[in-house]
């Protein structure tokens, strides 16, 4: 996605700009930058990076068979870049400069859109497009930038990761700009924060949801993390915050941003200190959102509720609705579209009815032990029969998590079904062996204990057992249309298992 109607720019313009090292045409214009080679388009330049296991200018070529007109490298990439023989520019740290040049080449479209970002562990999807909701109430034309999708308006492409690369990223906006776009919501993540993908963009608000264990095997540790996380909190990424202060690393974050910070709390047990708090938050009697009350900073009590069931979405909705007031909107705008938000893919998704002989489906995103344990307990109220849940973990990620996991299944479902998510480079089974061991440490009998693999079949079993009365919620991967073993992307989405069963049995009682 990037924008029709691009604005040539001098390369030694930018050169200047940026203080790069290079001998460049006087002519030389470029109207759009990348960091990938193969999405290199004519007029392009290439920003080549180091990676993990091999230098972009290795790509360099590549891009330049594309289209690019310059690249862009640090010194060890420099040799590569200059076989290509189109003019080189070499900076010390050729990442950190992909976003702010991307948005010089852009015309800064950021500074023309109303921007809200929301980082966090778990919640941040959920809140977008609760904040995207809201945002929709007063714009007539918004982009959602996310883990799900890239959209602009009604135009939409499955997103490649939560957050894009930084060209990509300034490239939407301008792009958003040109469709009308006034205003845009973006998920951003630790690895987008610690990798320079938003430097470049400064947004008018920052969120923040919640920091629980999850990617560990990339920040080292919680502090690493959190680390990553506080940086959309710099006053060169954002203008004002807004963070829920329900956990230490929320209340850590809120006393040191060096941006003005508004709280929220939706259960913490001393509120006292938070600017927005909800109080008398329930899960409604029809099993599908919540209700609460969220008293302002002038101490004024508001009505509003969550479309979607359990706590955690009661957080999520009150940090929606306090970050689109933060932008703008109407306090009881905000409430209202946030009340009436559509479902989201993947998250708590309701994918078949109880009826008809069949259990409530659902599909959520659960992947970390503390989103398991709130999507379990939101569950748990509306479910008369037993629960469910088909859960595995992901390859070539934090491996600690696994038995953690599977010991929080075994504690708060009835029935688990233990398969595959996506084990990458890793042999299945010792993921689903390390899920075992923590079910086994809680539920020594292995009493309801079932293995199954490929996930779709998981997922039958899950269905072969469940009655009308029961749930059946499949967790880890939620809206992703692909599940990756051994290198190779499969089209698969557990939504769509959970269909064919149901058109299956409706076809069978005919």
């Amino acid at each position: 996605m990037r924008p029709e109607h691009p604005t040539p720019h001098r390369v030694v313009d930018l050169a200047t700009a940026f203080g790069l090292v290079g001998h460049v045409p006087e002519a030389l214009v470029v109207t759009g930058v990348t960091v990938a080679s193969g999405d290199a388009r004519p007029g392009d330049l290439f920003v080549a990076v180091p990676g993990r296991a091999v230098h972009g200018a290795r790509y360099a070529a590549a891009a330049v068979a594309g289209g690019a007109v310059a690249v862009l490298t640090d010194a060890a990439g420099a040799p590569d870049a200059a076989a290509t023989g189109v003019p080189v520019l070499v900076a010390d740290d050729p990442r950190a400069l992909a976003g702010p040049i991307a948005a010089a080449v852009y015309d800064d479209p950021g500074a023309r859109l109303l921007t809200i970002g929301i980082t966090g562990t778990n919640g941040k999807t959920t809140t977008t497009y609760f904040v995207d909701a809201a945002l929709r109430a007063v714009h007539a034309t918004t982009a959602v930038l996310g883990t799900v999708e890239l959209r602009i308006g009604d135009d939409a492409v499955e997103s490649p990761r939560t957050s894009v690369e930084a060209p990509v990223l300034q490239a939407i906006c301008a792009l958003a700009l040109e469709r009308g776009a006034t205003a845009v919501t973006t998920e951003v993540s630790s690895h987008g924060l610690a990798l320079g993908r938003l430097r470049g963009m400064r947004f008018d608000v920052a969120g923040f949801s919640n920091l629980q264990r999850d990617h560990l095997d990339f920040h080292g540790d919680m502090a690493g993390y959190f680390a990553a996380k506080a940086t959309l909190f710099e006053p060169d990424l954002a203008r004002r915050g807004v963070v829920v202060v329900d956990d230490e690393w929320g209340r850590r974050l809120a006393r040191q941003a060096p941006i003005p910070v508004e709280r929220v709390s939706t259960h913490a047990a001393d509120p006292q200190d938070a600017e927005w708090t909800v109080t008398e938050a329930q899960i409604g009697l029809d099993g599908v959102g919540s209700s609460f009350v969220l008293r302002g900073p002038d101490g004024v009590h508001h009505a509003a509720s969550s479309p979607l069931p359990g706590l955690v979405n009661v957080s999520n909705a009150a940090l929606a609705i306090v970050l689109a007031h933060a932008g703008g909107i109407d306090l009881d705008v905000a409430i209202g579209a946030v009340a009436r938000a559509h479902a989201i893919p993947g998250r708590m998704e309701r994918v078949v009815e109880r009826g008809c002989g069949l259990p409530l489906c659902l599909v959520d995103y659960a992947h970390t032990p503390d989103a398991l344990v709130l999507a379990l307990e939101a569950v748990r109220p509306i479910t008369p029969g037993r629960l469910i849940i088909v859960l595995g973990s992901d390859g070539d990620r934090d491996r600690g998590k696994r038995p953690i996991m599977g010991q929080i299944a075994a504690r708060l479902a009835d029935v688990l079904v233990v398969t595959d998510e996506n084990p990458r480079s890793e042999e299945p089974a010792s993921i689903r062996r390390a899920i075992l061991d923590g079910v086994l440490a809680e539920r020594p009998d292995g009493h309801d204990v079932h293995e199954v693999e490929p996930r779709a079949a998981a997922v039958r079993r899950a269905l072969e057992l469940a009655d009308a009365a029961d749930t059946v919620i499949v967790t880890g991967k939620g809206h992703e249309p692909t599940q990756e073993v051994a290198g190779v992307f499969h089209r698969y989405n557990d939504r769509d298992v959970f269909l064919a069963v149901r058109d299956e049995r409706a076809g069978a009682a005919r």
